[in-house]
């Protein structure tokens, strides 16, 4: 991470549990210094503390980025007290869910740089994506040190409107837990077939595991991957025939479900 100005004037992450950790830790391995980095964070963790970063200590003057970090229910307690940064110095990045850039403004100024991202838990294992879009204040060079600080984590996309969130609230932000349902339901239904708990959870977890990694890094359109592994009248078209119904299957059933997460995420952002 060979970003001068950013070592330079320091950076200022607000929030330090999994996601900032992930953060951090994605920062750290890059080459930014620990000097470079003040958490403020009121119950941080032993490895936090181990890091050499800032903690808890008066913040620079004017830092290169605040990223916030903390929880959607602590944010009007904890962003008041940065608002001497805000107006134009620091360019302020938020990982909260629901939180709007037009809050922001409201509790940072008007003219206060800001980018606002949603980025999912996969990000603890350095495989999440993350999805941004920035207000009329962030100039490009911003949004490009947003991609790096937000690519030590995973992929990271930017949006076209910030209307576009609550969609991706819906598929990625609240996704890995429907993954991790479907890893459940998985090794529920092989139990019903006569297999062991522990065996059924482990081919259910290494099969989604690796049909995800194996949609990313074949090139194929997960359609076609789909046709690649199912025989006529064979096993597979047997289950997908279940599976794909257009009135009792998974397409209605996920449609219905990321709806649900995009209606709840646009009602938080109306408070």
């Amino acid at each position: 991470m060979q970003d001068t100005e950013l070592a330079r004037r320091g950076l200022v992450l607000l929030g330090c549990g999994k996601m900032g950790s992930a953060m951090l830790a994605g920062w750290l391995a890059r080459g930014l210094p620990a000097g470079s980095v003040w958490v403020q964070d009121p119950h941080p963790s032993d490895w936090v503390r181990a890091q050499g970063v800032h903690l808890n200590q008066e913040l620079p003057a004017s830092p290169a980025v605040v990223l916030v970090a903390v929880k959607p229910q602590m944010m009007s307690d904890a962003l008041p007290a940065l608002r001497a940064l805000g107006g134009g110095g620091a360019v302020f990045l938020s990982v909260a869910a629901g939180i709007t850039i037009a809050s922001f403004e409201t509790l940072l100024g008007a003219g206060t740089p800001i980018i606002r991202a949603m980025p999912n838990t996969p990000a603890a294992v350095g495989q999440g994506i993350t999805a941004i879009i920035g207000n009329a204040h962030v100039n490009d060079d911003a949004m490009l040190q947003a991609e790096v600080l937000l690519g030590a984590v995973g992929e990271v996309v930017r949006l076209d409107d910030e209307s576009q969130m609550d969609a991706v609230t819906g598929v990625s932000g609240s996704g890995p837990a429907y993954v991790f349902h479907m890893i459940e339901c998985l090794a529920a239904a092989g139990v019903a077939q006569g297999l062991a708990p522990t065996l059924a959870l482990q081919l259910a977890r290494a099969t989604v595991a690796g049909a995800g990694a194996l949609a990313m890094q074949s090139g194929e359109d997960p359609g076609q991957l789909r046709v690649n592994v199912t025989s006529p009248n064979g096993t597979t078209q047997a289950g997908l025939e279940v599976l794909m119904d257009a009135d009792s299957g998974l397409p209605p059933l996920m449609r219905a479900t990321v709806e649900a997460a995009a209606d709840r995420s646009r009602a938080l952002a109306r408070g």
